[in-house]
């Protein structure tokens, strides 16, 4: 393990966990990596014991942020009418959990974008003034017109780039599927948004297309919930708002250098949600590339990594791949920082126990990523009328849900199927779901739980 700290940066530290040991002929190793930051979110924004202080740091002060809030206001939201007034609350609220001195913006989304506070390309400071100011432009906003969310974003993505800020942060709500423009209209819009600011999104209610919203913060490193009953929008925004105030430093990529022959097969992030980073990589050197994994506060996250190495005889040793935090130089002018580092090692031997021993915590994300995949195959099978193809996937889903402790999703899946027997995985589909729960299945299947020490 190591770390690193500096003024104004959370300290991070890095722990590898894997079995190093591979039997004769053995290519493929598993490592799960642990990030952890403190000294971030939960301590004000203060800086840690022995660094220089900043002034822009202080009690209840964290670096400059600057965040943008985009309400849906087509015409579904006044369907019924209580949905466009929970939304104007919660974006309310969430404008009220904004930090003294933060930039923000409202943008009102239909098939355009407009900023409807503070107006006219600008973000403002928040104050006193400027948070009534902006509560103020919300309540005239009404529902009428279309969806086109790649709009909203780069709208989002000018008003975040025009403030000189660390931070840089979207929350997005629709209650819609995105029907004014097409589809690749709004991965264009992800493609140019993406590592430019970080994006919470929300589904309400329950005529949105999950993978849509899932889509959107997967491509934008945020989050993604539905909230079905529109009254539990505002402190749902208030959480996330909360959330995004306690980010300390922004950009951190997780390198990963290889020595000549060794082959990378995936990068994932496995807790506390599942998300595959393997194609985000950039390139940062001879045989070095860069994974985004965003902002970061006082948190811990896993990545799951795995290479395969150049044949090797028994008693050889190897480093295969060296982990590294990296933080970009803001002026772009200088070498990045190296927050911390660790290694994961390939040893050959001949002793077949220490070979074929499986690391518990590879075991575990390798289970909890299974889960999530199975969840998303389970659901899609159902939705096409493949309901063996579905009892299987989804009483495989039960079966890894019980066998992690994964509690929160194997209550979601009681409500899609009847479980028989959870260890085996033997399950019933439900004659009847509820679109509402079947829906927050499939938001909160890549959500996982950590593993068991």
């Amino acid at each position: 393990m190591a770390n690193f700290s500096k003024s104004n940066v959370p300290q991070f530290s890095v722990e590898v966990y894997q079995n190093a040991f591979l039997p004769e002929g053995g290519r493929e190793v598993n490592a799960i990596v642990t990030v952890t930051s403190t000294g971030g979110g939960t301590t004000g924004g203060i800086p840690l014991a022995g660094s220089t202080p900043s002034p822009a740091y202080g009690p209840g002060r964290g670096p400059d942020a600057a965040v943008v809030l985009m309400v849906d206001c087509s015409g579904s939201m006044d369907y019924p009418p209580t949905k466009m007034r929970n939304a104007r609350d919660a974006t309310a609220a969430a404008i009220d959990a904004l930090r003294e001195g933060t930039r923000f913006a409202v943008v009102a989304g239909t098939h355009v974008a407009k900023d409807v506070y503070p107006g006219n390309g600008r973000v403002a400071v928040a104050d006193q003034q400027t948070k009534a100011q902006a509560k103020d432009a919300l309540r005239k906003l009404s529902a009428g017109g279309g969806t086109a969310i790649g709009t909203w974003l780069r709208l989002a993505d000018r008003l975040l780039g025009a403030a000189d800020v660390d931070i840089r942060h979207g929350i997005l709500l629709t209650d819609g599927r995105n029907e004014h423009e097409a589809p690749e209209d709004l991965r264009a819009a992800l493609d140019s948004c993406a590592g430019r600011f970080t994006c919470d999104a929300r589904g309400v209610g329950t005529d949105w297309e999950v993978k849509e919203v899932t889509g959107i913060a997967a491509a934008l490193l945020g989050t993604a919930d539905i909230v079905a009953d529109p009254a539990g929008l505002a402190a749902d925004f208030t959480r996330m708002m909360e959330n995004a105030m306690g980010k300390e430093v922004a950009d951190v990529a997780l390198r990963l250098w290889t020595p000549v022959g060794v082959e990378i097969r995936f990068v994932k992030q496995v807790a506390p949600t599942v998300a595959d980073l393997t194609g985000r990589r950039t390139e940062a050197g001879p045989r070095a590339g860069d994974y985004p994994t965003g902002s970061w506060g006082d948190e811990s996250r896993d990545y799951h990594v795995c290479v395969l190495v150049p044949e090797a005889g028994i008693g050889q040793e190897m480093l295969a791949a060296r982990v590294s935090l990296i933080l970009p130089d803001p002026s772009g002018a200088g070498a990045p920082q190296t927050l911390s580092q660790g290694l994961v090692r390939a040893v050959w031997t001949d002793d077949m126990v220490a070979s074929t021993s499986i690391n518990p915590q590879v075991a575990h994300y390798t289970g909890q990523a299974e889960l999530a995949q199975v969840i998303q195959q389970g659901l899609d099978a159902r939705k096409s009328g493949d309901f063996d193809g579905a009892t299987a996937k989804l009483g495989r889903a039960v079966q890894l849900a019980s066998a992690s402790g994964n509690q929160d999703t194997a209550k979601l899946l009681s409500k899609v199927v009847d479980v028989v027997d959870a260890a085996t995985g033997t399950v019933r589909l439900k004659a009847k779901v509820a679109e509402a729960d079947e829906m927050t299945l499939e938001t909160r299947s890549t959500k996982t739980v950590r593993v068991k020490k």
